[in-house]
Formats: structure tokens, sequence, C-alpha cells
């Protein structure tokens, strides 16, 4: 996995075949990091449930956030 990958703490998702009612195509998703989930191509993200699971890598592009928009989802948690 890409080091950019792994320092991102905010994805968003591309691919949601087979978890429709987890994961919303275009949506921003929070990652939880998680070496293990890393090392085996997956990552782990609060979905749509309120809690952390494991999805495919390919299914998220990371990003980066400006920090006012960071802060604002973290007060939003």
């Amino acid at each position: 996995m890409k080091k950019r990958e792994e320092e991102s703490r905010f994805v968003v998702c591309v691919c949601n075949e087979g978890y429709p009612a987890s994961l919303e195509v275009r949506k921003i998703y929070q990652v939880v990091p998680d070496t293990d989930a890393t090392g085996h191509r997956y990552l782990r993200v609060v979905d749509e449930s309120g809690e952390d699971y494991v999805y495919p890598a390919h299914f998220f592009v990371p990003i980066s956030l400006p920090q006012s928009l960071e802060k604002a989802f973290a007060l939003a948690a």
C-alpha cells in the first residue's frame, strides 16, 4: 500500500460492489488505522452503520482535506 494511502485520514468511495447498504459511491469516509487490514489490501473505514469495518482498498481513493473541514468532521462525530 502506498504511504499516502496509509497517512490519509479520509477517503472517497469509488465502488460499493457487494456493499450498497454500507457504502455510498462519491461519499467521504473516515479511515481507522489498521496495519493488518492495510497489509492485506483492505481499509478500515467508518461506514453507513456508524461502525468501522474493513473493505477492499480499491473501493476508495485517499484525499486531503483542509484542516478546517477535518475539524468540522471531528465535531460531527
